[in-house]
This record gives structure tokens, C-alpha cells and sequence, in this order.
């Protein structure tokens, strides 16, 4: 009897929260939608399978793809942003942009 009172109590608790965070608004389910806790960031739309396009996309007119393609990746994944183009247009994703190197050089090409 305790078993089944304590499932029910969680269901009815579970039932509240779910619908006090549908309450909250547009806007922070936006931002839930972007959140992914895997790579720890809120920021971007794409999801971590739309880099490798965007990234060769981005990295088509270099003459050194592989390093390209791997600092593309990694900074894709990171802020899921890649910018347009082949070269510069960073202002669109600041991540990408902001993202250095130890030595103080941009990260992300």
C-alpha cells in the first residue's frame, strides 16, 4: 500500500513541474530547445551531425583542408555555429569568433 502511494505521490509531483515549465514561456523553451548539456552551451541551431557539411562548405577554398575541417569541427561542436562562407562573416556566430588559442590567435578558421 506504502509502494503504490509513493508512485502515485510521484506521478501527481512529476504532472505539477511538467506543467509549471510549459508556464514559462516561449522564449526560455527556445532556449531549453538549444541547450545541450553534452557540449555544455545554449548558443547556436545547428545540431553537432550539421557540422561536417557546414565545415566543408567552410573549409572548400583552403589548400589545408584536414587541419581546417578538424579546428571546424571542434569549434562547431562547441558553439554549434558555423559561419557562411569560406573565409570571415565570424560576427555571425561570436563563439566561434571569441574562441583562441593559447597564444591569443583565433581558434576556430
Amino acid at each position: 500500500m506504502g509502494k503504490t502511494l509513493s508512485i502515485a505521490l510521484f506521478c501527481v509531483v512529476m504532472m505539477f513541474l511538467l506543467f509549471k515549465e510549459n508556464e514559462a514561456g516561449p522564449e526560455v523553451a527556445a532556449l531549453e530547445a538549444n541547450y545541450l548539456p553534452m557540449f555544455g552551451v545554449t548558443q547556436g541551431s545547428l545540431r553537432p551531425q550539421d557540422c561536417s557539411p557546414r565545415c566543408t562548405t567552410r573549409c572548400s577554398a583552403t589548400a589545408y583542408k584536414k587541419p581546417c575541417m578538424f579546428f571546424c569541427q571542434k569549434c562547431c561542436a562547441k558553439c554549434l555555429c558555423v559561419p557562411a562562407g569560406t573565409y570571415g562573416n565570424k560576427q555571425s556566430c561570436p563563439c566561434y569568433n571569441n574562441w583562441k588559442t593559447k597564444r591569443g590567435g583565433p581558434k576556430c578558421p
